[in-house]
């Protein structure tokens, strides 16, 4: 649960120390940090459900809700936008992942946005480190897009037909966006680290490096660039993601 029916500048504001309250109008004046409170990045889960590793991202909670610091967010988000700029000025290729409902249209508008790959409806187990079986099914793929024009098509019945088209469907969804990376990618960014862990463990697995949305009740740990933020709410994921997408296409208009 989120806190609800509370302005977020409020709630953000009874979270800080008593120490830092009196620099609330220094830290509201940066306008990043105006637009996560208000696009609630903020907002973290219930404070049972949180994982220690982290704290150090975290003010007080509110209401039994744990608020994220934004301060610590936009440094973080800082680093990441860094990182991926420097990819994009060597023509590094940068795979987009974000499976869950409300992170779906983003993910592939991000992606699309900078000319990059995404996956955004299910994450198949070896899709990074079984590249071979990957490559079988975008050929099927290709070879199901093209059907009518195949020496057996005039020969198939309807029912035929029908399970071909749902299989091309299947596979349109789960492979559009990465049937032309053409190999592994050079770094991955991840909405949710506890909804995308098998992507994030088979990236490690091949030394790519990850920049995740890591909510109050997931592990950093491990992750090379962690930005701590509300993973649930689609307002929090798209300025994240118009960050990242604005330094990679910035970096690419530098070359």
């Amino acid at each position: 649960m989120r806190i609800g029916g509370v302005k977020s500048v409020e709630v953000l504001t009874t979270a800080l120390p008593a120490t830092r309250k009196a620099n609330i109008h220094t830290i509201m004046i940066n306008d990043l940090i105006k637009q996560m409170v208000e696009a609630g990045v903020h907002l973290g889960h219930q404070t049972r459900k949180w994982h220690p590793a982290m704290k150090k991202y975290l003010l007080k909670d509110k209401s039994g809700i744990h608020i994220i610091n934004p301060e610590e967010t936009e440094k973080c988000l800082d680093k990441a936008c860094a990182f991926l700029a420097d990819l994009a000025r060597r023509n590094k290729k940068i795979l987009f992942v974000g499976c869950k409902r409300q992170a779906q249209e983003a993910i592939r508008e991000a992606a699309e946005a900078t000319g990059q790959y995404y996956v955004n409806h299910r994450w198949l187990g070896g899709m990074l480190t079984n590249m071979t079986t990957i490559r079988k099914s975008i050929e099927r793929l290709s070879y199901l897009e093209t059907i009518e024009k195949s020496p057996e098509f005039k020969s198939m019945s309807k029912k035929e037909l029908a399970a071909l088209d749902r299989e091309r469907q299947k596979l349109e969804r789960n492979l559009q966006g990465i049937r032309n990376m053409g190999g592994a990618p050079d770094a991955m960014v991840a909405i949710g680290a506890d909804h995308e862990d098998i992507a994030i463990r088979e990236a490690h697995r091949l030394n790519i490096p990850v920049c995740v949305l890591v909510d109050s009740n997931a592990d950093p740990k491990g992750i090379e660039f962690p930005i701590p933020g509300n993973d649930d709410a689609v307002r929090s994921i798209r300025l994240i993601l118009d960050c990242i997408v604005k330094a990679i296409n910035e970096a690419k208009g530098d070359n």
